[in-house]
């Protein structure tokens, strides 16, 4: 009876065995190769590190200022470099009043001048004068319907007395980019387009921002038509 139990225990463990040493892989001397048994968990850790590593990119990412869409996906930062505005504003024009002190037409006094004002038929496109980010695009005031667009490094250009504008806040907008019509909305006393450059949020002169044509008109000192738009 005790054999018999023993032979038992024996043809048990040999059964239980069996299909471990099914699984192992054998090489010609006997010993069993671990190298298969190693490779599944390695990649696995090589998964683990790749996704981390995409995580950690996406994060990155968000700490530098990207953005997550509704559908999760991770769009770029906007651009953080400044772009200086070096264009006219608008392509057909006469420059109707220069920066600095003038004879405000319509408050007839005498009164600073923070822009220029180039006059131009109601309708004439206007375009950015650099690249940057639509800050204010609405009605506002004296500056009647008004575009105001920041280029980064306290760098700011202002478009005012718009017939209408084709943009919004938050909108990015490259150099050339039509953002709206000449009119003469708010203050004015005829179409035109009041184009101011801000530097830290004070105006300085526009002229050497634009092109050498019209630096060469204001030193010829035309000031000739209608324009009257905000000195603020």
């Amino acid at each position: 009876m005790l054999l018999k139990f023993a032979s038992f225990i024996a043809v048990g463990s040999m059964a239980i065995a069996s299909p471990a040493l099914a699984d192992e892989t054998e090489i010609a001397d006997g010993v069993i190769d671990l190298t298969a048994v190693a490779e599944a968990p390695a990649d696995a850790a090589n998964a683990d590190a790749e996704e981390f590593n995409e995580l950690f990119a996406s994060w990155e990412s968000l700490e530098q200022g990207a953005r997550v869409t509704a559908t999760g996906d991770i769009t770029a930062a906007p651009r953080t470099a400044y772009s200086v505005p070096s264009r006219m504003p608008v392509n057909e024009y006469r420059m109707s009043s220069a920066y600095g002190m003038r004879n405000h037409p319509v408050l007839r006094q005498r009164r600073a001048h923070n822009g220029v004002d180039l006059a131009a038929p109601t309708g004439t496109p206007v375009y950015a004068t650099a690249d940057g980010v639509v800050e204010s695009a609405r009605y506002f005031g004296s500056y009647g319907n008004y575009v105001q667009i920041g280029h980064m490094g306290d760098l700011e250009t202002r478009y005012a007395h718009l017939s209408r504008y084709t943009v919004r806040a938050g909108d990015q907008v490259r150099k050339g980019d039509l953002i709206g019509y000449v009119g003469s909305t708010g203050r004015s006393t005829g179409p035109h387009l009041h184009y101011e450059v801000r530097v830290a949020g004070e105006p300085v002169n526009p002229i050497p921002y634009m092109l050498a044509d019209l630096e060469a008109e204001a030193a010829n000192g035309e000031r000739l038509g209608r324009g009257g738009g905000p000195e603020e």
